[in-house]
């Protein structure tokens, strides 16, 4: 087969385009030119180094544009709308499986192939995400938001990998990427503070308001509703002589709601955006288990239709879920779909 194997520098795409190569396979890498200001020039280097290494063709792909369209347009956006945006699950939909897999078809390559975390299955006509053997490593939460036709476009060779089996594949080679550390920021924002990447590079100038409690009483004065996000407890700049978090933001009336922890629990959780895989319809009300943030445990829930999205309705309550976060659910391993919380 002849694959395209998205490298980014890191072990697990380089150990991805080796164990490819080995099965004996047709391999080229290609990595990601996204950001301006050669924002990610080490990664290019680092990728096509590793691509001499193993004996690869290497290719570069510049979507800056269309990066910042579709992911940090979206950012900026869902960010001044009061939202706490997840950039990955959109890079995942658009650039990565969206527009590199298109590249990939047009360059006549059979697949992309990818270093994530996950495996694909197919049962009764319908492909699906489902997680990964290495549990700690699973990335099938960013993963629901995939389409059909991309599914069956990609191939995951680290699905019944772990971590440390891939690095010391990597060792055992002699590839660089052995020893690079795992990026845990988003990549436009190298030091994770996303509110001075909105004033500083996209020219946002927040405006501060009013803390508010759940009845709209005025608590104190915030810096501007980009500075927080739901379930946040530090850095609040107000006391209260007993903790408070952020339970809600309106950046319509450019307020914070603070409450205390208990307030963050809530047993309904809705969805737009509806992405589903392992179903090919949400026509009832069906029995799946969910999580609202990637980090977080799943919670069992009944999952129902309700207009364009779906309505979660948790067996227990689950704590702080974001508006513009995605909420995913599951069938015991696989991936049953997703979407944006509202």
């Amino acid at each position: 087969m002849n694959i395209l194997v998205a490298m980014s520098g890191g072990v697990d795409s380089t150990a991805a385009a080796l164990l490819l190569k080995r099965q004996g396979h047709e391999v080229a890498g290609a990595t990601l030119d996204l950001l301006d200001e050669n924002g990610n020039s080490r990664d290019i280097k680092d990728a096509a180094d590793a691509a001499a290494a193993i004996g690869i063709p290497h290719y570069v792909f510049d979507f800056k544009d269309l990066f910042a369209e579709k992911v940090v347009g979206n950012f900026c956006g869902e960010y001044l709308c009061g939202r706490t945006p997840n950039p990955c699950v959109q890079c995942n939909m658009f650039i990565k499986f969206g527009a590199m897999a298109r590249k990939a078809a047009e360059l006549g390559f059979d697949t992309l192939a990818t270093g994530h975390y996950a495996r694909i299955c197919r049962e009764n006509g319908r492909y699906f995400i489902r997680r990964a053997s290495d549990a700690r490593k699973d990335q099938s939460y960013v993963l629901y938001g995939l389409s059909q036709e991309q599914l069956s476009r990609v191939v995951f060779p680290l699905a019944d990998m772990t971590k440390d089996g891939i690095r010391a594949l990597a060792a055992e080679a002699g590839l660089n990427a052995a020893s690079r550390r795992d990026s845990q920021d988003i990549c436009f924002i190298k030091d994770g503070d996303y509110a001075r990447y909105l004033r500083e590079k996209r020219g946002v100038a927040p405006l501060p308001g009013d803390f508010v409690d759940a009845d709209g009483n005025v608590l104190g004065r915030h810096d501007g509703v980009i500075y927080y996000t739901v379930g946040q407890r530090k850095g609040l700049g107000v006391t209260f002589g007993e903790p408070r978090y952020v339970t809600a933001k309106n950046a319509v009336d450019n307020t914070v709601t603070l409450g205390r922890n208990e307030d963050l629990f809530v047993n309904v959780v809705r969805v737009r955006e509806l992405k589903l895989q392992k179903l090919a319809a949400l026509d009832s009300t069906v029995r799946v288990t969910a999580k609202t943030r990637y980090s977080q445990s799943e919670t069992p829930a009944l999952l129902s239709p309700e207009g364009d999205g779906a309505r979660l309705d948790f067996d227990s309550p689950v704590r702080a879920p974001a508006p513009g976060q995605s909420a995913v659910f599951y069938d015991g391993d696989d991936v049953v779909g997703g979407g944006i919380i509202i």
